[in-house]
């Protein structure tokens, strides 16, 4: 047993190890050109541009580097490219080029006094110590249990914590709505937390999308607070402060708009030219404009002491003493198993009672200092802590685990594997799941499949490093992902996800797609993104490439290691209706044992006939996009024009030369008229009379035309460990060229 005051100080010191970290390390940093100081009292004010939009809130902390010289300071005002900043320190009346940090550990800072101030309340204590150590028994009255909603009410009703394990696609956020809702209906108060705003968005929707159903509702008794308030509330606009304040105090609203469109007329003047007179009247309009502001705080504050129902985030919570000096009948903490176990005790102290929802199967918590308590306490969830989790390890249900156990999201094909070695068989699928799927899985590429593993085996040893971020990068699993998702948009779907574990990979396709498919995405929702981008999402039609391939000696950490488990169950779960799964399954065979997931999940796909391999790709590609088409290796007319026009540079990848044909030999010996030749091979070949020749080659041949046109996997004599048939991809890029071209130069 430990004790709540224990428990506080060690959640402190990983705190304060992850601000100074954040400190150290993780700034934001944005360039900041044209400077003035345009006024200078107890503090001295400064007007910049910007080359790109700064997304910092007003009145965060910032510093300003300018040469050798530091100044701190906070944001007045930043609206598309102009910034406002109140620095301490004279930095000259004009600064030609300057940097602005902005740190994020401000939030942290706030959880950290909060913490601080729970040491001297007893029953916030009491209420973390049952949070924390939840070995009271349950006294909710089973015999009245109505249906899996009910059980939670009453849950909730009767314990002081109620944990909820909600797997994908297993109805969480309609299930806690009908509680928040209920609680309503009896007069109580609820506050609604969760890690992001969508996550809040998408609950205070639901809850009162419900609750309006069932009874006619006062404006304002639910409150989504905050400033970030996304799409999800379109047709909710009355939950809003704005609303609120627009209907019942309509002068601020119209004060504060008339004085944010002069000051944005005026800061466009003083972008074009500077008088004494343009800035005395811009420090004159933020005067107005933040007495404006604090009086709208002020009824701001009145909402929320009105409010019955408030849904926010957990910074927020932290930061704001309309919430924290709060006491609710309920706290409901969404997305639970993404939160610091600190922020979720935090949250815990402000109610009577907590419902703490999330899937611990899902992925954890993120922090950056390696200190050993943001370890121990920052990097892993609250279910983990309290014990919730380990008791589903060794086989039962923890009294007070209520678990969702019937996912409508996934078709069946899909499920089936989560369903059985994510979440032990405890979670099954709804009977009307599968017809409501099907028609997804009809959609081409595989049309008739839900679930498909695209081997790349004997495809070629396309692994690599990138130069600058040790990040692995694929670029033949990228090129087929690319036709994936091109296939899957001609064949009608617009709902496309692309996941992968590695953030250098992740950023090439959307640099891809932004390059190349730009007209499709306007009309369709088509994303690119890591893992942990994706959590809390969904799509019809989810790519999931592992791009681990020969030659790596081992299988990556983010696939094999602690959090791999987790990793591929959310790359897998936020998929309706078609998953492809690109891996290659001699690579697996080779570098991983059969008990870890991702070995579970290529042997389960293969078992039940779900694999597509590299002799069927003349199958499936039905569609040449105008920049990328595949053809077989061994027809090179289209590869040797390109390289007669050639007009820059060639450069030529040959990690094996010694089996060269004939042609290859004849074509390569000729020059490609004036451009320069580099030769990427391990040694110099006769045939060949390159400008430059770079020793440390590729492990895949390709030829690069004016880092434009890559041909990949030509020649194919020239493959390590290739089989038949040999294909090649041809692709018109500048995104591609570049890339490559850089990791080149690193080579050199």
């Amino acid at each position: 047993m430990t004790s709540t005051l224990t428990y506080i100080r060690d959640w402190q010191k990983a705190i304060l190890a992850e601000i100074l970290h954040l400190k150290k390390y993780g700034s934001s940093r944005y360039i900041l050109l044209h400077g003035r100081l345009i006024s200078k009292s107890e503090t001295y004010t400064y007007f910049f541009e910007s080359p790109a939009q700064i997304k910092v809130p007003t009145g965060s902390a910032v510093k300003v580097e300018w040469g050798t010289k530091k100044a701190e300071g906070r944001i007045l005002s930043a609206e598309g490219n102009n910034v406002i900043l109140a620095l301490n320190e004279d930095l000259g009346t004009e600064l030609s080029e300057a940097y602005l940090q902005h740190d994020p550990w401000e939030l942290l800072d706030q959880l950290y006094q909060r913490l601080g101030e729970i040491k001297e309340s007893k029953r916030k204590r009491a209420r973390i110590k049952k949070l924390m150590e939840p070995s009271m028994a349950a006294k909710h009255p089973i015999d009245k249990i109505k249906n899996g909603t009910h059980e939670l009410i009453l849950r909730s009703k009767y314990n002081p914590v109620t944990y909820v394990w909600g797997p994908p696609g297993t109805g969480k956020t309609y299930t806690l709505a009908r509680v928040a809702a209920n609680k309503y209906f009896k007069g109580q108060s609820v506050l609604i937390l969760a890690h992001s705003n969508q996550a809040i968005d998408v609950l205070m929707a639901e809850t009162a999308s419900f609750a309006s159903g069932k009874r006619k509702m006062t404006d304002g008794d639910l409150l989504r607070y905050g400033s970030q308030i996304g799409p999800a509330l379109l047709n909710h606009q009355s939950l809003t402060s704005d609303y609120l304040l627009e209907k019942q105090h309509s002068n601020l609203s119209e004060q504060k708009a008339a004085l944010i469109e002069e000051r944005r007329l005026l800061k466009q003047d003083l972008s074009r030219s500077f008088s004494k007179r343009d800035s005395d009247q811009l420090i004159e309009i933020e005067k107005k404009l933040s007495g404006t502001l604090e009086k709208i705080r002020q009824k701001e504050i009145e909402f929320v002491k009105n409010a019955s129902v408030i849904g926010t985030t957990l910074a927020k919570a932290a930061g704001d003493p309309a919430i924290y000096e709060k006491n609710f009948d309920l706290v409901i903490i969404d997305e639970a198993s993404m939160a610091y176990v600190p922020q979720a005790a935090f949250a815990a102290s402000l109610g009577k009672r907590v419902i703490i929802c999330g899937d611990f199967k899902q992925l954890p918590p993120i922090a950056s200092s390696r200190h050993k308590m943001a370890d121990k306490w920052l990097r892993e969830d609250i279910f983990h802590h309290s014990g919730v989790s380990g008791a589903v390890n060794e086989g039962y249900l923890h009294p007070h685990l209520f678990l969702l156990k019937e996912q409508r999201r996934m078709h069946p094909d899909i499920s089936a594997f989560s369903n059985k070695y994510i979440y032990h068989s405890l979670v099954g699928d709804h009977s009307d799941v599968f017809a409501a799927r099907s028609s997804i899985a009809s959609y081409a590429p595989f049309p008739g499949r839900a679930s498909t593993l695209l081997n790349t085996a004997g495809s070629g040893e396309y692994g690599i490093k990138d130069g600058n971020t040790n990040s692995r990068i694929n670029l033949w699993n990228l090129l087929l992902a690319f036709q994936l998702i091109h296939e899957s948009f001609l064949a009608g779907s617009r709902s496309i996800g692309y996941v992968t574990p590695y953030r250098s990979q992740a950023v090439l396709m959307e640099q891809l797609l932004a390059e190349l498919y730009e007209k499709e995405r306007s009309v369709a929702d088509i994303i690119a993104a890591t893992v942990h981008r994706f959590q809390g999402s969904e799509r019809e039609v989810m790519i999931f490439d592992t791009a681990d391939a020969f030659p790596h000696e081992r299988a990556g950490m983010l696939l094999i290691g602690k959090d791999s488990e987790r990793l591929l169950n959310v790359a897998i779960t936020r998929t309706k209706g078609k998953f492809i799964h690109i891996c290659d399954l001699d690579f697996i065979g080779k570098h991983v044992y059969k008990n870890k997931t991702w070995r579970q999940l290529a042997d389960h796909q293969l078992k039940n006939g779900q694999a597509v391999h590299p002799d069927q790709i003349g199958r499936w590609v039905k569609h040449q996009h105008p920049h990328l088409q595949w053809m077989h290796a061994r027809k090179l007319e289209k590869a040797l024009e390109d390289l007669s026009i050639a007009k820059k540079e060639v450069i030529i990848s040959l990690p094996q030369s010694e089996k060269l044909s004939k042609e290859w030999i004849n074509a390569l010996s000729k020059r490609p008229g004036q451009a320069k030749l580099t030769l990427l091979a391990n040694k110099s070949l006769p045939f060949i009379n390159p400008d430059e020749v770079v020793p440390d080659s590729f492990s895949f041949p390709f030829i690069l035309i004016d880092n434009q046109i890559l041909w990949l996997g030509i020649p194919a004599e020239a493959h390590k460990n290739a089989k038949p048939p040999f294909v090649a991809a041809r692709v018109n890029s500048s995104v591609i060229g570049t890339y490559l071209s850089s990791q080149i130069r690193q080579r050199k």
